[in-house]
């Protein structure tokens, strides 16, 4: 059992039966029976068709879709339809729609169309979950609550005097007086000192660069903010339907909202993930968010919507090639999802989505499209066993989004080049291609279970964080620009590293960051043996990264050692001869930004014993995961690939017996049960 009461792996999508004549219902639910979809989402834009004016309802349409999915053998993930208000609601309260930093209210037209603090939206979608959990508590097709959808893509925050009385709120439940929030603030910098609750705004558009502790609390309360909405519908649904789970669409590694906080709120977590076929590196950044998705909550997670084709939103909407809905598809369950939807089932006819892909297209079952939803479909059946199991990381990356947040502050640091998730995807590429499983990590999390932690950066630094990381038995790499302020956004006393500087062995007297077309040269040492008693003396160890020239680009810092020892020094440029890379003990530390970190990835990766799930690192292009007794192995690339296998086994895709080796074709995957 899986996620839901729906046994073995949930495969289906999103549908959207409002859109349709019902004499099209049972033409659809014929075809997903055909081809073993087990699951589907409804009715996740249905409020102005389920609630068509305050507190009066109109469940038929609804009653008779779920009768006769369930008559069909297919389960429902039931949206609370609250995704987007509807116009009787939004015309009755004018003051509903949100307001943009520059004090614009935004028109009713689209979705997401409300202010996340507003009591009215908050009153409207409890009132509605409460009558859809009562209404249908019983009902047999119903498996999972989806509340809301994809919070946080269009409406991130809102500005209008009702969230600015929320903020109020929020904060006086953080700083509880005045003079805490003034010291946190900084308020002495530029005139800002408050003396009443009513004089704090949100950080509206202003003449110039905005308080960045400012920007960050409103970052903190936006995230918080729409959490509470979700949070209100799943108290009701908890207290009529305790039994089924809930969940909410995350959308992949999303910037506006702490996703560790959100997912601590659900029961499952679920995605939305939307890799560009056009993107050479789509594969990789699927993987890294997806287990992400996996880390959450350390438990299999659940890909609740995917492309089967092209996507209708970007500037060119390229579609799959034959062969690539299967290999994406694969790739989540390799990754922890115990299911795979898709977006949608039929295709729309109408509206901004209606060419959008579908697992039914326009075409109808006579398309290349349809055929290839039959064959997903039996895949996802002979991979049932696949559901539950989990991933054995040694490896962590350290994602804290208030750090994020505070990287990312407009206006006020020493570069806007430095980007969170760009740093995540320089370590994480290089482990994905090693056949590494990797972890991702909040701050306070137990991490003795892991044999090497990469933080890529820890612009936001508290003590208890840098203690936690001192703990740590294993090997340790921290990036540049790390340790540098406090939760307050605050410089450390002394400067950065802050708290991390006894622990790193060193301080940075200076950021430079490195102009846009300029690169600067860092060559490497020898890997000093650990505990060499000389800082920046040459190491007495076997050469690791002796030698080699490597490529900076975007930053570098200004390193004092004070025992920490040289891996690698700047040639050239201004900082010619300095330390660019240190090693105190186990931790090393970049001041810079490497163009690609493996150098110093593999020496650290060989020293703690960590190697990739098939013992040797793939061919390119093929992506290694293990799951429970299931290896799966991905070829990504244009060719064929021989991939030599750690042990024999049965391919659950073909029943053929394996050993030795394989050869896999461009496109097409090999899922081994061991």
């Amino acid at each position: 059992m899986g996620l839901t009461r729906v046994p073995g792996l949930l495969f289906g999508g999103d549908y959207n039966p409002e859109q349709w004549p019902e004499e099209v219902w049972d033409q659809d639910v014929r075809l997903m029976a055909e081809a073993g979809v087990n699951v589907v989402t409804v009715a996740v834009f249905s409020w102005s068709r389920l609630e068509t004016a305050p507190g009066v309802f109109d469940f038929g349409w609804l009653d008779r879709i779920l009768d006769l999915l369930h008559a069909h053998g297919i389960a429902v993930d039931l949206a609370t339809a609250t995704a987007t208000p509807p116009p009787w609601l939004v015309r009755r309260h004018p003051g509903l729609p949100p307001v943009d930093a520059a004090g614009t209210r935004l028109e009713f037209g689209s979705r997401q169309g409300y202010c996340p603090s507003s009591p009215v939206f908050r009153e409207g979608t409890r009132r509605l979950a409460r009558a859809m959990a009562e209404r249908y508590r019983d009902h047999p097709a119903l498996v999972l609550w989806h509340v809301g959808n994809e919070y946080g893509d269009h409406t991130v925050e809102c500005f209008c005097e009702e969230s600015a009385r929320d903020f109020r709120r929020w904060l006086q439940a953080r700083y509880g007086t005045l003079d805490g929030l003034n010291a946190a603030w900084g308020t002495s910098c530029w005139g800002q000192h408050y003396t009443d609750w009513t004089q704090l705004a949100p950080p509206r558009k202003a003449p110039g660069p905005v308080n960045p502790a400012q920007v960050l609390d409103w970052r903190r309360f936006s995230s918080d903010a729409l959490l509470a909405c979700f949070e209100a519908e799943r108290e009701v649904l908890k207290e009529v339907t305790p039994d089924i789970p809930v969940t909410t669409n995350f959308m992949s590694i999303l910037h506006h909202l702490d996703y560790w906080k959100w997912a601590a709120a659900e029961d499952v977590v679920s995605d939305d993930a939307y890799p560009d076929p056009a993107d050479p590196r789509a594969a990789v950044k699927a993987a890294l968010s997806y287990d992400l998705m996996r880390s959450l909550k350390q438990q299999p997670w659940l890909l609740l919507e995917s492309a089967p084709g092209a996507v209708s939103w970007r500037a060119v909407n390229v579609p799959k090639e034959p062969g690539v809905m299967r290999l994406h598809s694969l790739q989540a369950l390799a990754h922890g999802s115990d299911g795979v939807m898709f977006f949608q089932w039929r295709q729309a006819r109408y509206g901004p989505e209606k060419f959008h892909s579908a697992m039914l297209p326009h075409g109808g079952t006579d398309t290349r499209q349809w055929r290839e939803t039959l064959a997903l479909g039996a895949d996802v059946r002979r991979l049932a066993g696949v559901a539950g199991s989990g991933t054995r990381a040694e490896v962590a990356l350290l994602l804290d989004w208030e750090s994020w947040w505070g990287l990312e502050a407009p206006e006020s640091l020493p570069s806007d080049r430095l980007r969170l998730h760009a740093l995540l995807l320089s370590w994480y590429a290089p482990l994905h291609a090693r056949g590494i499983a990797v972890d991702l990590a909040p701050p306070g999390r137990d991490l003795s279970g892991y044999k090497v932690v990469i933080a890529p950066n820890l612009y936001l630094c508290t003590a208890e964080q840098a203690a936690d990381l001192a703990a740590f038995p294993g090997r340790l790499v921290v990036g540049p620009f790390s340790g540098v302020v406090d939760a307050a956004d605050q410089v450390h006393a002394g400067g950065p590293p802050g708290p991390l500087r006894e622990l790193l062995g060193l301080r940075v007297e200076e950021f430079w960051p490195i102009p846009d077309g300029l690169t600067q040269d860092v060559l490497a040492q020898d890997v000093p043996a650990e505990g060499a008693p000389t800082p920046g003396a040459p190491g007495r160890g076997a050469p690791g990264l002796g030698g080699r020239t490597l490529t900076a680009r975007t930053w570098s810092e200004w390193l004092e050692l004070d025992d920490a020892h040289v891996l690698a020094r700047y040639r050239g440029g201004p900082l010619d001869g300095r330390p660019a890379v240190t090693r105190r003990g186990a931790v090393t530390y970049l001041g810079c930004l490497l163009d690609d970190p493996s150098p110093v990835l593999d020496e650290v990766l060989d020293a703690a014993g960590v190697t990739g799930v098939t013992g040797a690192k793939p061919p390119a292009g093929v992506e290694a995961c293990r799951r429970g007794d299931h290896l799966f192995l991905l070829n990504h690339g244009a060719a064929a690939a021989t991939v030599p296998l750690p042990a024999s086994g049965t391919d659950l895709l073909t029943g053929r017996h394996l050993h030795g080796s394989v050869v896999i074709a461009p496109r097409d995957a090999v899922v081994l049960k061991l």
